[in-house]
């Protein structure tokens, strides 16, 4: 019976610690691809940040405030941490639960830059912070610069609607 206490306790505990204030590692690009090219009546926005990136950290606002006002909308929101895997927990949880960000996070822990950043976009440098959004399988938005307003975010995403 004590077991069972324990395990219980354990699991709900662990439970308690999952309040959508984490991210998920993903080892390989191609994991990460799928979840965003989906054929679908949904528009993906997909922003490519890390925690050391000062640009990157000053435009989350915009995005969590426009995710928010888009609830209701077709409309999923992407984040993709490039910080380092090591610093999963020891700076991205611990990020994402201060600034109180419940959105899906992964940190892409593919080292294969080279690879995977022209899969992204042709013209992409690598530079962060950087925003793709889909649509239909397709991209049919790409910028490596910052989002300077909730507003500028609203417009390009509404275009895509």
């Amino acid at each position: 019976m004590s077991r069972f206490l324990v395990f219980f306790s354990i699991v709900f505990l662990s439970c308690l610690s999952l309040n959508g204030q984490s991210a998920t590692a993903i080892e390989k690009f191609d994991e990460l691809h799928y979840k965003y090219l989906k054929t679908n009546d949904t528009t993906y926005v997909v922003n490519f940040w890390a925690t050391w990136c000062k640009p990157c950290v000053a435009e989350l606002p915009y995005f969590l405030e426009t995710e928010k006002n888009l609830s209701q909308e077709k409309v999923k929101f992407i984040f993709v941490s490039l910080d380092f895997a090591d610093q999963l927990d020891k700076r991205v949880v611990p990020f994402l639960k201060n600034k109180k960000i419940d959105s899906t996070v992964y940190l892409l822990a593919d080292q294969d830059s080279n690879k995977w950043i022209p899969q992204v976009n042709q013209e992409w440098s690598g530079a962060i912070p950087a925003t793709a959004v889909y649509k239909n399988g397709a991209q049919v938005y790409f910028d490596e610069k910052s989002i300077e307003s909730t507003e500028e975010l609203n417009n390009i995403i509404a275009k895509h609607l």
